[in-house]
């Protein structure tokens, strides 16, 4: 019987347009979680990030803003937040080449895993609405209720690729005969983790690499209205794919507890 195989994405800049986390930015703020201030800031590190993409060195600036941007976030409030305004702030800014990417590699029996550098209060509920079926992503530390500022699990560059060969060791995925899409050369370890790379939107770094390696470059700019193109899973299915202990997580984080229980051990 053959192995199973799937399509691992990105999320920032390859499914949709913007950094996810920082694109809640305006929500939180009207949600009372976060000052004018620092909302400026993060639109500033957005328009940064899209012009001219994010190194390893701002990459961590943004980390290490962001973590001590939601230390004592009420972390219920966060998930509400994010439910109640994840169309309006979303819809707008998923590529439509991505969607009918992901589709594609359904309709030839891949899974679909998002591996992403964005927190899971997010990235789950966005994996969720485009039918992937694993999502992979960072998770911040909880206490009380409460998110403490430090990060349990950081879902970035090198260990975007251990946690996809962790998938395969756990579902047995054939990565020889896996895709993988990315922007930024960050993900470059990720990307050769698979028999089948593929750059999207890549910065001048990766796009060098992709041409080096002969790596296709694909362009997504087709922005799509995303609940006129992806049907909604039934709750069933979601709550499958996402259930943790009894909690919604991100998928990627099913593991990623799984592996650090096996570390302690």
């Amino acid at each position: 019987m053959p192995r199973p195989t799937a399509a691992f994405f990105d999320l920032d800049k390859t499914i949709i347009a913007k950094s996810s986390t920082l694109a809640f930015s305006k929500p939180f703020q009207a949600g009372g979680l976060i000052s004018r201030r620092a909302m400026l800031r993060s639109t500033y590190a957005q328009f940064v990030y899209l012009v001219g993409g994010a190194d390893h060195d701002q990459m961590e600036k943004m980390r290490r803003f962001m973590s001590a941007m939601c230390a004592g976030w009420d972390v219920a409030t966060v998930r509400e937040i994010v439910a109640d305004t994840l169309h309006n702030i979303v819809d707008p800014l998923v590529y439509d080449e991505a969607v009918s990417l992901i589709e594609e590699h359904h309709l030839a029996g891949r899974d679909v895993v998002i591996v992403s550098t964005s927190g899971s209060e997010v990235v789950g509920p966005i994996g969720e609405m485009l039918g992937a079926d694993r999502v992979v992503a960072t998770r911040m530390e909880i206490v009380d209720g409460k998110y403490s500022g430090e990060i349990e699990y950081y879902a970035y560059a090198e260990e975007k690729a251990r946690a996809i060969e962790e998938l395969a060791r756990v579902v047995g995925y054939d990565l020889e005969n896996s895709y993988a899409y990315s922007d930024s050369v960050t993900d470059v370890t990720m990307l050769e983790a698979v028999g089948h790379a593929h750059a999207v939107n890549p910065d001048k770094e990766l796009r060098k690499i992709a041409v080096e390696r002969g790596w296709p470059v694909l362009v997504f700019n087709k922005p799509v209205e995303l609940r006129s193109r992806v049907p909604f899973p039934p709750a069933r299915q979601t709550l499958a794919a996402l259930a943790v202990g009894g909690a919604l997580a991100a998928g990627g984080v099913m593991w990623a507890n799984a592996r650090k229980r096996r570390v302690d051990e």
